[in-house]
């Protein structure tokens, strides 16, 4: 339900044990083209097991095997629930996602998991889902609020966060993590095809390009200039005062 509309459930009969053999779930990763994977079983000895698991080239990169505790489902809690889709905020809280190696790194595999589409900014009438992850007690405790705006004094709403549910907590009992080689593979980014920037070139805002031409000093004196019979000045384009000087000359010559 919290993965909807980007998660795809899958039911299998046959007995599958991702830390023994995780050839099926790799097969899955590759035939869906999914890096990531939650695996969910339940046996007398592992009961309310939850395995969490990211995927790297289709092969398995960290696991960790959670046992669940204190599980409340959505039903639980007679609330209006955020609708399918929302991106939620994340919030965790505690100093072992800080200090800890193995909680830093569920740490990043839980922003993995609810992460979502990457946007450049976000309405806060949007900001319907709250996720909060405390570690305390060598447990990770896991709650989910739905946010309520009231009105206010100010123009900014007055927040409260209600149980929506689910709620659970886990517990760490195996965990299988990926070389530091192999991290530092999967975490590279390619390189982007940047382009050369061009010196005096620039854009406006609506994309046309402009150019910008550096000429040395001119002389105006030594330019040479041609004399053109079109430039001279004919009877019909002579002025007021032209025509009273002709007038003159032909009175002198009189």
């Amino acid at each position: 339900r919290l993965k909807k509309p980007r998660g795809l459930l899958l039911g299998w009969r046959h007995e599958v044990r991702p830390f023994e053999n995780a050839v099926p779930l790799e097969s899955f990763s590759q035939k869906y083209d999914a890096s990531l994977c939650a695996f969910v079983s339940h046996s007398k000895k592992r009961p309310h097991n939850l395995t969490l698991m990211s995927m790297f080239d289709h092969q398995v990169l960290d696991m960790f095997e959670l046992s669940v505790e204190n599980y409340k489902s959505l039903s639980s809690f007679k609330i209006q629930k955020s609708f399918e889709g929302c991106k939620p905020c994340l919030i965790f809280n505690g100093e072992l996602f800080e200090h800890d190696s193995t909680y830093q790194r569920l740490k990043t595999l839980l922003i993995s998991f609810f992460y979502g589409e990457e946007l450049k900014h976000v309405s806060l009438q949007g900001l319907e889902h709250v996720i909060v992850f405390t570690a305390a007690e060598d447990k990770v405790y896991m709650r989910n609020y739905r946010v309520e705006m009231f009105k206010s004094a100010s123009k900014i709403p007055r927040i409260e966060l209600a149980d929506m549910g689910p709620h659970m907590d886990w517990r760490i009992d195996r965990t299988r993590l990926a070389e530091p080689s192999l991290l530092k593979q999967a975490c590279k980014r390619s390189k982007v095809n940047k382009p050369k920037k061009v010196k005096n070139v620039s854009y406006d805002a609506f994309g046309t390009k402009l150019g910008r031409v550096h000429m040395q000093t001119q002389d105006f004196g030594k330019l040479q200039t041609r004399k053109m019979k079109g430039l001279k000045r004919s009877a019909t384009d002579s002025g007021p005062n032209d025509t009273a000087g002709s007038a003159k000359k032909r009175k002198s010559s009189a």
